[in-house]
């Protein structure tokens, strides 16, 4: 159907139902409906529901903040009461050393002592016996001295010199 004036040819198809304004009234009400009917919809079902999860993620998340927040308390417990126990330890680690160490020193000056006595002991026997030796010499020193004085004496004058004032005169020399 078209119609022509002045040579143009004009369409009297419809185009899109959208932009024909005698349908903006019909077009305007079912938009308000839908509308409406999206609000009634989102405010009563999906909207609370949202509200709900968020609801229990917000708790959820102080819950476990909160937790967080107790094991953390407990973890730095924990690392003190184990750097007590550790210095608790390390303190009678030291302790013990120090007892082990004076219980050696201890012994050892017990067993020192006893190695002084000892030796001591030995030394006094040793001075006995190298004194009971030189005195022996000595007595040996003697005899031999009177033994050869007399030979010397008799090589040298014969039946001059008796034998006694030989043995004074060797005594009296030997005696200083």
């Amino acid at each position: 159907m078209a119609t022509e004036t002045t040579g143009e040819v004009v369409a009297d198809a419809p185009g899109m139902p959208q932009l024909d304004f005698s349908t903006f009234p019909n077009q305007i009400f079912w938009l308000v409906v839908t509308l409406i009917v999206i609000y009634f919809v989102l405010s009563r079902i999906a909207l609370p529901r949202i509200g709900s999860v968020l609801a229990e993620r917000s708790g959820t998340i102080t819950n476990d903040i909160a937790a967080a927040e107790e094991l953390k308390q407990k973890a730095v417990e924990a690392e003190e009461a184990y750097n007590k126990a550790l210095a608790d330890a390390r303190s009678e680690a030291a302790k013990i050393v120090a007892d082990t160490k004076a219980d050696i020193q201890k012994d050892l000056d017990k067993a020192i002592a006893e190695a002084d006595a000892e030796i001591a002991a030995r030394a006094a026997e040793g001075e006995k016996v190298i004194a009971a030796i030189r005195d022996s010499a000595q007595k040996d020193a003697a005899t031999v001295a009177k033994d050869i004085a007399k030979d010397i004496v008799a090589a040298v004058a014969p039946g001059k010199i008796d034998a006694k004032s030989v043995t004074a005169a060797v005594t009296a020399k030997m005696k200083g």
